[in-house]
């Protein structure tokens, strides 16, 4: 069966095209994903910006009580923390979910004729919405702690496209390969837990060009993209050959995932 396969002929007097088939799956899914995940929830929507508050509050209280960060710059610190935060937890959720896109819901999968990408698409889209519901609380310590907001924020909607460029090839790439090698599942949890560290997010770019590793960092796509993000707020974020080499990477790895996922997925609906 092919990832291709169309999906049952529209009632006569509804057709459609199969891209707008393709979106309402795609929404029918997204929707289902949230609702699943809240509905058994007492405190629901909290859970998505509970984690995010409680990382950044410990590493606010030990790098600007203990180590008195603010003083190098950053400030205010905890603004810094969130908005590097908040889009890493859409990034490592939906990486970490596209590791059981496929085995979670092997029988479904089998049954339906819509596009297998979808799969792994809905992920990047209940993630970025949950993203998107979290944003309210970064404007809110914004607010609270005298943030400037600067002129670049225009460049915020750059940012959300090409992470859900990266997020979305990454995906596409692992959701498949995790049929065949299971202990891909745990691989890739080392891999994000080096990758947090490994990420512009208890610190910038700029601290990097201090330790001569400002050109190295470019080839990890989450530092121009959390740059672009940090840029609403601060001063000096945007380095346009770091978010140049982030967003060729970024739209590679969706190439790359576009060609390994076509070429996988007949043989993946057979091991499933």
């Amino acid at each position: 069966m092919s990832d291709t396969t169309a999906e049952r002929p529209a009632p006569a007097g509804r057709s459609s095209s199969p891209a707008t088939r393709y979106r309402r799956s795609l929404w029918l899914l997204t929707k289902r994903d949230l609702r699943v995940r809240y509905s058994t929830s007492a405190l629901g929507y909290l859970w998505s910006i509970l984690d995010p508050l409680l990382m950044a509050g410990i590493y606010w209280f030990v790098f600007t009580q203990v180590f008195n960060r603010d003083s190098v710059g950053h400030h205010p610190y905890i603004v810094f923390l969130l908005s590097a935060l908040l889009p890493w937890m859409w990034f490592t959720g939906s990486v970490s979910d596209a590791t059981r896109a496929f085995t979670r819901e092997a029988k479904l999968i089998r049954s339906t004729t819509i596009p297998r990408s979808i799969w792994v698409l809905r992920l990047v889209c209940s993630k970025g919405l949950e993203f998107l519901f979290s944003l309210p609380v970064l404007a809110a310590f914004a607010i609270w702690t005298g943030a400037e907001l600067r002129w670049e924020i225009v460049f915020f909607p750059v940012a959300i496209v090409l992470q859900a460029i990266l997020i979305f090839g990454i995906g596409l790439i692992v959701a498949p390969l995790v049929v065949f090698f299971r202990d891909l599942e745990r691989a890739v949890k080392l891999v994000l837990r080096f990758m947090f560290y490994a990420s512009p997010i208890i610190y910038g770019l700029a601290d990097l060009r201090d330790l001569g590793l400002h050109q190295l960092a470019a080839f990890n796509p989450l530092f121009g993209i959390f740059s672009l993000y940090r840029a609403a707020f601060f001063e000096g974020q945007l380095d346009w050959y770091v978010i140049g080499v982030g967003a060729a990477i970024s739209v590679a790895l969706l190439v790359i995932g576009l060609l390994v996922f076509r070429r996988a997925i007949p043989t993946v609906l057979k091991e499933m």
